[in-house]
């Protein structure tokens, strides 16, 4: 892992280095381990991690007015000073509009800013900590440092309604640190905190106006391709030497079972429409795209392209074969590794311990087998789905905006997969009863349902869409929690439309497609830590502010045409010189993904059965280990439950055993005992809500 660190103090104290007065036991100076000081007294900021040189800079107007900026940033060090200007009076959007993925924190005198990204994929923490504030890009380094216990009421949440923002609000596993949300900044006066947003709010009452396709797409084209060129431009880096020969191990083979990525730049190919895209820019962009001269086959000339091939379920013999006609371009080195039983999903249920809980904590593995093939920069097409489909509540802002014609093309195409009649007006009425249905109305709803159990929805494809045209709907994993948890985030739930929790110029659709990248971004961020290759770091342009922003701004109906994300980034390739592309490019593909998951789940429902025998959600209220066990076995058994659902599970126990069983802190200057939940988790029945209800 890799973070950042530092605390506002509510007066001007001086201590040892970097300490701001903070003193800790027997005399020590109390500070992050293993970290780099940026700036000392008496707002001190720490890097903690490997990062790499040219990830960490840092710009000074005067002594008391800098700006340091962590993680790839195309910025100038002269763009970055008229940057610390403008945010030295007040506007803050500048620090965001650089292409790259970065967080960066200014100091003007005592005032603190600290600005997270669009996506999520790059958060900020803070707590109230030594009458002041420290914040971080991690929340267990500020548990550690305020021995914070479980938020039992966010895990809850977590599992219950991992969608919906009304039920997270801006808690965290840990009680009393808090998350800053998306497109927002973290500002620190002497101690004090302050969120604020730094992207313009719409207005209902005035209608934007409209978007036009043909310049929307050439905006995204734009904004990948400086992403990519952003990440080529980088120093490429080496990782640590190859120690020498073994036995029968050719130069790749002793790398991939060291954990060695390969040195220079690669990219996932997949096969599917977001993976190719990043493959072909990057190799299609001029210079030397790919591995380091002197380090490989086709050094300095070819991305090394890396595509899984999994054995064991097949299935995905048209992505294969699209992935290899693509690799055909004389720019790209394909590498195609394949999996066994070792790396399915619940093969391995063990790994280091990641920020927060994931679903990608199960698939960690099969992650793994296919980084350890890849780049020391590793492109992957992560939130091309969420920033470019359409969620299909945008169908009701389409309604708003009097907009019903676009609705003829996605409508016909769910009644088509689902080979009903009825599927039109069903839809219709599901789309216009959500246009006409208030925030808080839909928030209600939702805690009604969570309260009295009502969590069945309808299957099939059309059936998904209409489950998903209402403001909030329950978690895959909501069915087998306890009526006290339930009831504890059907409260939150409650109290939150009490609260302006919600933008005035969001529509149904645009909340719930927000909802879902923040929700994609912490899965990510979990899967880069728990599927962590040493030296390497994997790039999602998808998730940069600048693509983002682009991707925003394509018009609805646009988006709701069915293949509109493969006919969009077909359009940013062809707009970049890429015209030639394989049969069938762009065809969805989820099949695999659930047959994996099924033969996973069937190969470790032993395992999963011990894993629940005494599982630590029990103690904690949230589930009965009875109920669980019991569905592994039908889901090992085929019976057609949401495995998603038992994913989150399985992955959040796994994520509490880890927690407990860790041993040291991530501060000197402490003892032992100063950690996160340090006395473990007491067995409770009816006492969730004194587990942490958010206040």
């Amino acid at each position: 892992m890799r973070w950042l660190v530092g605390w506002s103090s509510a007066a001007a104290r001086t201590g040892g280095l970097g300490s701001a007065g903070a003193a800790g036991y027997d005399g020590e100076t109390l500070s992050p381990v293993g970290s780099q000081l940026l700036w000392g007294d008496p707002d001190p900021l720490w890097a903690v991690g490997d990062w790499r040189p040219d990830e960490i800079r840092l710009v000074e107007a005067d002594a008391q007015t800098r700006i340091a900026v962590l993680g790839l940033c195309g910025a100038s060090d002269e763009q970055l000073r008229i940057g610390l200007l403008a945010a030295r009076g007040g506007a803050l959007r500048h620090l965001t509009a650089w292409p790259g993925s970065y967080t960066a924190v200014v100091q003007v005198g005592r005032r603190i800013t600290v600005c997270g990204d669009l996506a999520g994929a790059r958060p900020v923490f803070h707590t109230p900590w030594a009458g002041g504030t420290a914040y971080a890009t991690a929340a267990l380094p500020l548990a550690d440092l305020v021995e914070a216990d479980l938020d039992i009421a966010h895990l809850a949440a977590l599992l219950a309604a991992p969608d919906v923002p009304a039920a997270l609000q801006d808690s965290t596993p840990y009680a009393g640190v808090r998350r800053v949300p998306p497109g927002h900044a973290l500002i620190l006066r002497t101690g004090a905190a302050e969120i604020a947003g730094y992207e313009p709010v719409a207005s209902l009452a005035v209608a934007a106006p409209p978007a036009d396709p043909r310049s929307a797409v050439d905006a995204v084209r734009d904004a990948l391709v400086e992403a990519v060129r952003v990440r080529l431009a980088a120093p490429r880096h080496v990782p640590a030497v190859d120690p020498g020969p073994v036995p029968g191990m050719g130069p790749a083979d002793r790398r991939a079972a060291r954990g060695m990525p390969v040195p220079g730049v690669g990219a996932d190919l997949s096969g599917g429409p977001a993976s190719a895209t990043l493959a072909l820019l990057a190799a299609g962009l001029p210079g030397n795209p790919g591995t380091l001269h002197g380090h490989g086959t086709g050094a300095g000339e070819r991305l090394l392209a890396v595509t899984f091939n999994d054995l064991v379920t097949g299935g995905g013999e048209a992505e294969l074969e699209r992935a290899g006609a693509i690799a055909a371009n004389p720019r790209l080195h394909h590498v195609v590794v394949t999996g066994g039983e070792d790396v399915l999903p619940y093969a391995v249920l063990d790994g280091p311990l990641t920020d927060e809980p994931g679903a990608a904590l199960v698939t960690a593995a099969r992650h793994r087998a296919r980084l350890a093939a890849g780049s020391a920069d590793h492109f992957t097409g992560h939130g091309a789905r969420q920033v470019l489909d359409a969620h299909p509540a945008r169908l009701a802002d389409l309604l708003m905006d009097r907009k019903r014609r676009h609705l003829v093309r996605p409508v016909a195409a769910l009644a088509k997969a689902d080979g009903s009649v009825t599927v039109p007006a069903r839809v219709y009425a599901a789309a216009r009863r959500l246009a006409r249905t208030p925030y808080r109305a839909g928030i209600e709803l939702l805690a009604d349902r969570l309260l009295y159990r009502r969590l069945d929805e309808p299957a099939g494809a059309a059936g998904a869409s209409l489950a998903a045209l209402t403001w909030a709907r329950p978690g895959p994993a909501a069915r087998w929690l306890t009526g006290e948890a339930l009831a504890e985030v059907s409260v939150r739930l409650q109290s939150a439309t009490g609260r302006a929790t919600f933008g005035p110029g969001q529509r149904p659709g645009d909340h719930r497609a927000r909802a879902a990248l923040a929700r994609h971004a912490a899965d990510l961020r979990v899967l880069e830590q728990a599927a962590e290759i040493r030296s390497q770091r994997l790039h999602a342009p998808f998730l940069d502010n600048q693509v983002v922003r682009a991707c925003r701004a394509l018009p609805e109906a646009l988006r709701v045409r069915p293949g509109a994300r493969a006919a969009v980034l077909r359009t940013v390739l062809e707009g970049a010189g890429v015209g030639e592309l394989p049969p069938g490019w762009g065809a969805p593909s989820h099949a695999e993904a659930s047959a994996a998951a099924r033969a996973g789940l069937r190969r470790a429902a032993d395992d999963l059965i011990s894993l629940f025998a005494t599982p630590l959600l029990a103690d904690a209220g949230l589930i009965e280990a009875r109920v669980v066990r019991k569905a592994v076995r039908a889901a090992a058994q085929g019976a057609p439950l949401p495995l998603d659902g038992l994913a989150h599970l399985v992955s959040m126990e796994l994520w509490l055993r880890r927690l407990l069983t860790r041993r040291g802190t991530c501060w000197t200057g402490t003892p032992s005992r100063a950690r996160a939940v340090p006395a473990g988790i007491t067995p409770q029945r009816g006492l969730l809500a004194s587990g942490g209800r958010a206040s």
